[in-house]
Order: structure tokens, then C-alpha cells, then sequence
């Protein structure tokens, strides 16, 4: 499971430090790409492969689940870490989160998403006062 928030700078070829515990998570090979709320989603290939089994599920008749799948798996891309535990994002995927130089890295229970800081301070801030009002349209999870 992934938990937590990290912030990282992104250098000028793209490389990405993940912290160490998100690599574990991980492992050698993974799939990143883009997410909702203009940030990216990596997964661990196994959370892909369940992913994957549960899009190719969708009906290829309807037009939203080719948009969709359309939007999701053609910026996936699998990666693997430098000797420096880096990750090389594309430039697409750089581009579709907005990412310049400083990033937050946050774990989301079965994936990891990256942000650039501004888009991640930015929704924080919008969403923050409305948690209460979210949680309670969700099922009642006992918490």
C-alpha cells in the first residue's frame, strides 16, 4: 500500500527521484501514466495487469470507454529505475501534468501519483474544505 507525501524536483532530462519506499512498492518494473486531475498514475505491474483486465472489460461500444481507454493506455508507458532510483517521465506525460522543476509524490493506496507542485497545491487548496461533504456522499466505511 502506498501512503504519504513527498516533493521532488524533476531535472532538465526528465528524471525523477521516487522515494525509496514508493520503489519498494514498485518494483523493477512499473507503468506510469496519465492520471485524472492532470497529475500521472504508476502502478505496480501487477495493480496494471488488474487494470488492464478491468478496462478491456468495458464495453468497446460505448463511446465514453474508448475515450477512456483511448486517454489511459496510450501515455502508459513501462519504466524502470536508474542506479540513482530515478524514473524517466516522457515528455508527453510531463506535459499533461505541467511538470517544471518541483513535484509531489503521494501514495494512493494501490498507485502513486505524481504532481507538478503547483497543479498539487492548487487542488489541495480546493479541495481541501470540502472533504467532510465528499465523505459523507461515500459509503459509510466505518472510519
Amino acid at each position: 500500500m502506498f501512503m504519504g507525501e513527498y516533493q521532488h524536483s524533476i531535472d532538465e532530462k526528465g528524471r525523477l527521484t521516487i522515494p525509496a519506499k514508493f520503489r519498494e512498492g514498485l518494483g523493477t518494473s512499473f507503468v506510469i501514466t496519465r492520471g485524472l486531475d492532470q497529475c500521472l498514475f504508476a502502478y505496480p505491474q501487477d495493480e496494471w495487469k488488474q487494470l488492464e483486465e478491468r478496462l478491456k472489460s468495458l464495453p468497446f461500444t460505448k463511446a465514453d470507454a474508448r475515450a477512456f481507454t483511448r486517454f489511459f493506455f496510450s501515455g502508459a508507458t513501462e519504466c524502470e529505475w536508474d542506479k540513482q532510483g530515478r524514473v524517466n517521465i516522457p515528455p508527453n506525460l510531463r506535459e499533461h501534468a505541467g511538470m517544471q522543476k518541483e513535484c509531489v509524490i503521494i501514495g494512493v493506496s494501490n498507485r502513486v501519483e505524481v504532481w507538478s507542485k503547483e497543479r498539487w497545491e492548487d487542488y489541495f487548496a480546493q479541495s481541501e474544505g470540502s472533504f467532510g461533504e465528499i465523505a459523507e456522499k461515500l459509503v459509510d466505511f466505518n472510519l
